[in-house]
């Protein structure tokens, strides 16, 4: 998305008025819905002075384009600066220039990671030669209007405030600069050159209007990468925090020992990438030699990875790289390397089927692995039964002697890539406040409907597109189709009638072409990502009184196994707020599993309607 585009004369301008950091502000508040931080205003106005000095020669076309926190497709990364213009033979030139603050770095025994002073201490980043290399090779990937139309995107960084120290230049990073050039403290008549040796001609053809409005290519799903990850290919392109997450990840297995263990806590919400940076985990230390694991509590994933995997790979093969959450119950200490755990806020205390084996699945894991990784999401614990949380986890590494590492994923690939539908999302739930009491203006296509059948046909039409389209409910229905195979779950209206998805597919829901005519649940849904999601939200979840959001667990099914024991939690306040949050992070969930678009039906109306309220334009 642009939020930022004029030509190179009116930018000039707008730095000569002493106003661009509030004009990018506002553009920033209007096109995303994003509210902005003095740091990050402070970091306009210093930068844009400096472009200004660059861009300041009358050699370099008036008319050329300037395009700022140019938000990337499906992703909430935004590139800081790109200048827009044509060669001398009349080749389309996008120059991305990345832009810090930074006065000082140290370099690290990490692949494209560097140490600097970021607000709050020492902080590991990405290479601004990476992260500008790493941007423009996932919008090359993502726009077909780049490919076709021959647009020649051209990286590169700019550290303005940063002495040329040799520091970030040298040794193993010198690679990303090849791709990326690197202009320092004393380079802008370099950074300068490099612009004019590109841009002969102003911007004729409204490059970045036809980026942003080209066509999308469809976004690649994980499963469906899944063969040529395990190859070794590299699919995903690790984007800022992802990349930082896995080259610590990597050293920290790589250093682990039986005496000196190490668990890293990785915190990520919806779409973080924590199952992307998970698999080139697992595939990367395999190849090296290490005995690692991926596991999932949640069987719905791992019956899509196998599926995908039939054929490529020995089932044996799968079966010992791909493994549930309650497997190591009798595992004698540090048998393995490095044990991979992917939505971790998943994790029981107890295994086995009837809930009685082992002490803790946290503690087995940090165990049996001389290196453990836990990528969890407090906010998606959806079970009374849920123990995985980073106090827990620490608890457990504390007693084993291993030393605990904490790291986040912020920048988010779902639901368009919208911090800012989020915000809302947990704001409209009440999970907790935020700064977006409203959602306004977004790619990410998110509808309130009247009618269930308006909900079936949405979700039909966006199916034919990939087949990635489906419905979704919270457990308020009795399986009833289990016992009896005619039977439908849901009657909501006599052209809706849907069974849930367990009795032919079950963690295969998702892919079957069929399984558009079944309603999915939480457990079939959770760590997998869809195009569009149609929510349909019962009456465990309801709004009274003109806006105060109550749950009732009461109203979820009684087979629904995540609110065990719920009469008697709802005896004490503790209980009933467990419950209640439980009720609310499911919501949260299934209305986060999709990249383009959430269609909500909610069997309450007044739900709908302030769910409506809270839409500055609702469809």
């Amino acid at each position: 998305m642009i939020v930022y585009q004029k030509t190179k004369s009116e930018f000039l301008d707008d730095v000569l008025s002493n106003n661009v950091e509030v004009i990018i502000q506002d553009l920033v508040l209007k096109k995303l819905g994003r509210k902005t931080g003095q740091p990050e205003i402070n970091s306009w106005r210093n930068s844009m002075m400096y472009m200004d000095k660059v861009l300041s020669d009358a050699r370099i076309p008036d008319d050329s384009g300037v395009s700022i926190e140019y938000q990337l497709p499906h992703a909430g990364m935004r590139i800081d600066f790109v200048l827009t213009g044509q060669d001398e033979h009349g080749t389309d030139k996008a120059i991305i220039i990345e832009l810090k603050q930074w006065s000082e770095s140290t370099a690290t025994d990490k692949d494209g990671v560097v140490a600097t002073y970021l607000g709050k201490g020492i902080q590991e980043v990405n290479h601004p030669s990476y992260q500008a290399w790493s941007y423009a090779a996932y919008l090359d990937g993502f726009n077909e209007t780049v490919y076709t139309d021959g647009i020649q995107l051209l990286p590169c960084a700019y550290l303005h405030n940063h002495p040329d120290n040799g520091v970030l230049t040298s040794g193993h990073y010198a690679d990303y600069v090849a791709k990326a050039p690197l202009f320092l403290k004393s380079d802008a008549l370099k950074l300068r050159e490099f612009i004019r040796q590109h841009v002969k001609h102003g911007d004729k053809s409204g490059i970045m209007y036809r980026i942003d409005g080209g066509r999308i290519r469809p976004s690649k799903q994980l499963a469906d990468s899944l063969v040529s990850m395990m190859k070794g290919n590299q699919e995903f392109i690790l984007l800022d925090e992802q990349k930082v997450v896995y080259e610590t990840a990597r050293k920290l297995a790589a250093k682990s020992r039986d005496e000196k263990k190490h668990v890293l806590i990785v915190h990520g919400g919806p779409g973080t990438g924590k199952t992307v940076v998970a698999i080139n985990l697992l595939v990367n230390l395999t190849k090296q030699g290490l005995v690692a694991k991926y596991v999932s509590k949640n069987s719905a994933p791992r019956a899509v990875y196998k599926s995908k995997l039939t054929g490529s790979m020995r089932r044996t093969h799968f079966d010992s790289l791909f493994v549930g959450s309650g497997v190591f119950t009798e595992t004698p200490a540090n048998t393995f390397d490095a044990l991979i755990v992917d939505e971790a806020h998943r994790l029981n205390e107890k295994s086995g089927l009837f809930s009685n084996l082992g002490v803790s699945q946290p503690l087995e894991v940090i165990r049996s692995s001389r290196f453990s990784v836990f990528f969890l999401d407090e906010d998606q614990r959806i079970a009374v039964q849920d123990v995985g949380s980073e106090q827990e986890i620490r608890k457990w590494a504390e007693q084993e002697g291993a030393e605990v590492h904490v790291l986040n994923l912020v920048s988010q690939f779902r639901c368009n890539g919208s911090d800012a539908y989020m915000a809302w999302l947990d704001n409209v739930l009440d999970i907790r406040e935020t700064a977006n009491p409203t959602l306004d203006a977004t790619d990410y296509d998110f509808r309130v409907v009247d009618t269930p059948d308006e909900l079936q046909q949405l979700i039909y039409e966006k199916n034919q597109e990939r087949n990635r389209a489906r419905m979704v409910a919270g457990y308020c229905w009795k399986w009833e189709s289990k016992k009896d195979p005619k039977a439908f779950d849901f009657n909501l209206s006599p052209t809706f009638q849907h069974k849930w998805n367990l009795t032919d597919d079950g963690g295969l829901w998702m892919m079957k072409p069929d399984s558009v005519t079944e309603i999915g649940c939480i457990h079939t849904s959770q760590g997998l990502e869809l195009d569009y999601i149609g929510v349909i939200i019962g009456p465990d979840l309801q709004v009274v009184n003109g806006g105060e959001v109550v749950t009732d667990a009461m109203a979820r099914a009684s087979a629904d196994k995540t609110v065990q024991k719920k009469r008697e939690l709802l005896k004490s306040p503790e209980g009933r707020a467990q419950l209640d949050l439980i009720i609310k992070n499911t919501y949260r969930t299934l209305m986060t599993r999709a990249m383009k678009g959430c269609f909500v039906y909610c069997t309450d109306p007044e739900t709908a309607a302030y769910l409506r309220r809270r839409i500055s334009n609702p469809i």
